[in-house]
């Protein structure tokens, strides 16, 4: 009998912990990028292997799971080829990166909403100068690359159910 599959919830966890002491260039807490991201593509209408593979997008490629981790892990194979499609690796080519994304079903939804938040004024405002310069000029490049042309759009904002504050 298969093993069962990580719930949503369980892969959350997973990413926040294996992340927890790491913050994003700004200094904040890198969990708030990976809810950011999850977020985006859920408001995208991504599914939840596409929500999974987005709380883990940045694990491998930051060292913080391995990929034995995600190999041995009780996750569907689109989340883990999804993952892995947007790990890049040391060296690699922007164009070769890109290459992947775009023929890994469900990928490109994922580097999409990852592009977003990376790219939010609000997000890049506290950065330095240079850094916000060369981080924007990447992210065009790779928006570029995939076929997103123009400004990152924001994710639609959603309104808590029942009114109630999140």
């Amino acid at each position: 009998m298969p093993t069962p599959h990580l719930s949503l919830a369980e892969v959350e966890a997973i990413a926040r912990e294996a992340h927890r002491t790491r913050t994003d260039k700004a200094g904040r807490p890198y969990a708030e990028h990976l809810a950011a991201v999850a977020e985006g593509v859920r408001v995208r209408g991504g599914t939840d292997e596409q929500v999974a593979a987005a709380w883990l997008h940045d694990a491998v490629e930051d060292d913080v799971l391995s990929r034995r981790w995600l190999d041995e892990a009780a996750l569907p194979r689109r989340v883990k080829d999804m993952v892995l499609a947007v790990t890049r690796r040391d060296g690699e080519d922007l164009g070769a990166y890109a290459e992947r994304i775009l023929a890994t079903p469900g990928a490109l939804l994922i580097k999409e909403s990852d592009l977003a938040h990376n790219a939010d004024p609000d997000r890049l405002a506290v950065l330095e100068p240079a850094t916000r310069v060369r981080l924007t000029e990447k992210y065009a490049v790779v928006r570029g690359l995939l076929g997103l042309a123009g400004e990152p759009a924001p994710a639609p904002r959603r309104e808590p159910a029942g009114g109630a504050a999140q």
